[in-house]
């Protein structure tokens, strides 16, 4: 396989990743470039989801989108969980965490300063900004929930 053969399968592959990941609404996807810093994988793809439910069902479909581009069944790790679960496709992992784990690791600080930028744009800006200031949101109710039961 040619050099530009491999970029073309990792490109195939981060799009059906991130079409996978975009199907069930996910909030703040972001793409690494992880080929100077490991020879294990060649994208990491982070991104979040609201409830376990909406976790186990990004991790689902994107096992699905995967297999359905031609590539090999991915690994899930986490599913029982459902706060944090790594798909591992092969030449790129995928980490579908819920906002306050992930704010917690911070993944991105690990994997790189600068996101992959995506050649697809979403369909309109508005209903993702809508989106991703939905969760910042929710934490702070809970908290003061929690506080106010305290």
């Amino acid at each position: 396989m040619t050099e530009t053969a491999a970029q073309r399968q990792i490109r195939k592959l981060q799009r059906a990743i991130v079409d996978g990941l975009e199907d069930v609404k996910a909030q703040d996807i972001q793409v690494f470039n992880t080929e100077a810093i490991t020879p294990l994988f060649e994208r990491v793809i982070i991104a979040s989801g609201t409830s376990n439910r909406q976790t186990k069902a990004l991790a689902a479909s994107v096992r699905d989108k995967v297999a359905e581009a031609g590539f090999a069944k991915p690994r899930v790790e986490g599913e029982d969980n459902g706060e944090w679960i790594i798909v591992d496709c092969g030449q790129a992992v995928v980490h579908v965490m819920q906002p306050a784990i992930r704010q917690y690791y911070r993944l991105e600080e690990i994997w790189g300063g600068k996101p992959v930028r995506l050649r697809k744009a979403p369909p309109s800006a508005a209903p993702r900004a809508a989106a991703e200031a939905t969760p910042a949101a929710a934490p702070r109710r809970r908290r003061r929930v929690a506080d106010d039961a305290a």
